[in-house]
Parts: structure tokens; C-alpha cells; sequence
């Protein structure tokens, strides 16, 4: 369950609430009985690098997709071929 930060409007009061995504935000403060407003700080995953999702940054011409999924199927014949022969040269 993710952990919310409040902050009381009359108080300055601040805390931290962990809440279901179902949960109805806090509206009362619990020292002073003021109004509550959410914290938004940064978040906590950051995803760095390339390659994700195979839909990241495609270029939107025809040409270079046809010719990515023809080197993708090669490369993956390619593996699949070494696959086959690394237990064969094992076994001699």
C-alpha cells in the first residue's frame, strides 16, 4: 500500500499516512482538527536506460520497422541455432 504526505493548513502540522489506492483522502488534521492538503514529491522508481518496452522510441517510417523485425527474427534464428549446438558440443 503506498504512504501518502499530508500537510495541515492551519498548523503546518506534517505526516505521512499509509492508505489503499480505494482510500478517500485525509481531509482532518489530527492535532488541530484543520484542513488537510496532499504532498506531491518525487517518485520513488526511477527506470533509466534504453530498451523497455519495444514500442520506445520507434522511428514512424515502414522501412526501418520491416527492417528491425527482420534482424530481430535473424538474431533469434541465430540463437536459437547456437542453442542447438552448444549441448551437441557438449556431449562430443
Amino acid at each position: 500500500m503506498p504512504t501518502y504526505q499530508y500537510a495541515c493548513t492551519v498548523c503546518d502540522h506534517r505526516f505521512e499516512a499509509v492508505q489503499s489506492f480505494s482510500d478517500q483522502a485525509l481531509t482532518e488534521c489530527p492535532e488541530c482538527q484543520g484542513k488537510l492538503r496532499k504532498l506531491y514529491g518525487a517518485v520513488g522508481v526511477v527506470f533509466k536506460g534504453s530498451g523497455f518496452y519495444r514500442t520506445d522510441n520507434r522511428s514512424t517510417t515502414s522501412s526501418s520497422s520491416s527492417s528491425s523485425t527482420t534482424s530481430a527474427s535473424s538474431s533469434s534464428s541465430s540463437s536459437s541455432s547456437s542453442g542447438d549446438s552448444a549441448p551437441a558440443a557438449a556431449a562430443s
